[in-house]
């Protein structure tokens, strides 16, 4: 008899989902997609608002990766009042290094949370285990010390987030042009030698390693299970400086293959010249694609895995080193296997951390020229701001009358850019784990699971839809029955 089977809703992720497996008579899987099922409107919430208004109110689409909308919305609304990267006045020093302080403590503190408080309860306990143990309350049974780490490690970068920012959620401190504050040397002291319940950056950088140690002895044991896990291809994709190396706040838009060799290169205010965003009546979260190599072969990878397959190097010693082994285990060609996302990810909390130490040593942070004025002439009108979000490229794209007010407004986050992938691996864990099965485990439908939160999908900021929304309305009386329903 033929089957579906349905997780709803999926687990430890941001926002709301569902998959549904399809299963023949054989218990062969014949179909499986990740239906997103939640919808936010922030496209056409910030229609009619002040263009100012931008990185304010569209990083309220989510509680976790807000800096990265903040900041994106930030550098798009440069591009639009006609200051920063492409224009002839740059930004000061100290407005981009404010930034990029802020945007990589929230990379450290972003990954810390996913990694391990979603992704290593698994690691320790295994797919298999009971639910209530494979959870972050059971690591901290299992494991309190190395709890304290972790809640310390994420609480610095809580802490530097809310000295860049002025909030500790959604911050107020990008504005069109540059910043409205710069660090006292107070605030730069206290994060570089620490206080009384705070780390110092040498107990930071220290603690960042905890994960790749834990990476690499959980891999030593299970180097089959892991290298084998949802191996899927995609294109990889994320933004470079000048020599080709990841750049998390700026640069340009690299795609590469699995030789890793360049399949398209450019400036990201260019995105509508490269890329679509197909649509299926099953989700609401939309599927890039480049346009000339159509959705399948042209839909790209981007989050830490894609930026490790495309960068050549990081910037600083300690996650050199790690970027160096994670690329001779593939002989220097791209990395498929999803579970390898989190040795990526692991590499990142290093490099996260020791950018954020260098920008604390750079005196530029603590001066106060914060904001420079485009010329009268420099009025653009349309803006788009690229950064690399913890999950990957995040685009905002707005534009504005002259009076101001927001006309348009289009995002492509992270997870959409995933999205395709994302439901190859869900196909490849159903063939793998359930296909041909005749008895379902419930460690079974969350190997699922454990191959959608790799990612670590933020589904509420990744929800747009294209045309009508379908609506139903439903009368309910008080016994619970409907007594009347229309449908648009």
């Amino acid at each position: 008899m033929a089957t579906t089977l349905v997780i709803d809703p999926i687990t430890r992720i941001e926002g709301h989902g569902k998959v549904v497996i399809e299963l023949d008579d054989d218990h062969n899987v014949t179909d499986a997609k990740l239906h997103v099922v939640e919808f936010r409107g922030y496209e056409k919430f910030i229609q009619g608002h002040p263009y100012w208004e931008a990185p304010v109110l569209m990083q309220r689409i989510c509680g976790i990766c807000f800096v990265s909308h903040h900041l994106a919305g930030a550098k798009a609304l440069d591009d639009l009042i006609g200051v920063g990267p492409g224009s002839g006045t740059r930004l000061t020093p100290t407005a981009v290094k404010m930034r990029r302080l802020g945007h990589y403590a929230q990379m450290l503190q972003s990954h810390v949370t996913a990694y391990f408080y979603l992704v290593v309860p698994e690691m320790l306990f295994g797919i298999d285990a009971a639910p209530e143990k494979r959870n972050f309350i059971g690591l901290i049974e299992a494991n309190p010390e190395l709890v304290k780490r972790v809640v310390r490690l994420r609480k610095w970068g809580q802490e530097v987030i809310e000295a860049v920012f002025g909030k500790r959620m959604h911050g107020i401190s990008s504005v069109p042009g540059g910043v409205n504050k710069c660090l006292t040397t107070a605030d730069v002291a206290r994060f570089l030698r620490g206080e009384e319940g705070l780390s110092s950056v040498d107990e930071v950088i220290e603690d960042a390693q905890l994960g790749l140690q834990m990476f690499y002895d959980f891999h030593d044991k299970h180097r089959a299970e892991v290298d084998g896990f949802a191996k899927v291809p995609a294109l990889n994709m994320c933004l470079v400086d000048d020599d080709g190396n990841v750049d998390y706040y700026d640069g340009r838009l690299k795609v590469v293959d699995d030789d890793k060799n360049t399949v398209r290169e450019f400036d990201y205010r260019d995105y509508l010249e490269h890329f679509s965003e197909g649509v299926e009546k099953w989700s609401y979260m939309k599927f890039p694609y480049l346009t000339d190599l159509g959705r399948d072969a042209g839909s790209v990878r981007v989050g830490p895995l894609a930026r490790l397959n495309v960068t050549n190097t990081l910037s600083t010693p300690l996650a050199a080193e790690a970027l160096e082994k994670f690329h001779a285990y593939t002989g220097g060609r791209a990395n498929n296997s999803t579970l390898h996302t989190n040795w990526a990810r692991t590499i990142e909390i290093i490099h996260a951390a020791e950018v954020v130490r260098d920008l604390l040593n750079d005196p530029d942070i603590c001066k106060d020229d914060l904001l420079v004025t485009p010329g009268d002439d420099a009025w653009i009108g349309e803006g788009v701001g690229v950064v690399e979000a913890p999950r990957g490229s995040l685009l905002h794209h707005y534009r504005a009358d002259r009076q101001g007010n927001v006309t348009f407004a289009n995002l492509i986050v992270a997870t959409t850019q995933n999205n395709q992938v994302l439901n190859r691996t869900v196909r490849s864990v159903a063939e793998d784990y359930l296909g041909g099965k005749t008895e379902i485990t419930e460690g079974m439908m969350n190997a699922v699971e454990v191959g959608i939160r790799a990612y670590d999908p933020c589904l509420s900021c990744a929800t747009h839809a294209l045309g009508q929304m379908p609506l139903t309305v439903s009368v309910v009386d008080a016994r619970g029955r409907v007594i009347n329903e229309r449908t648009r």
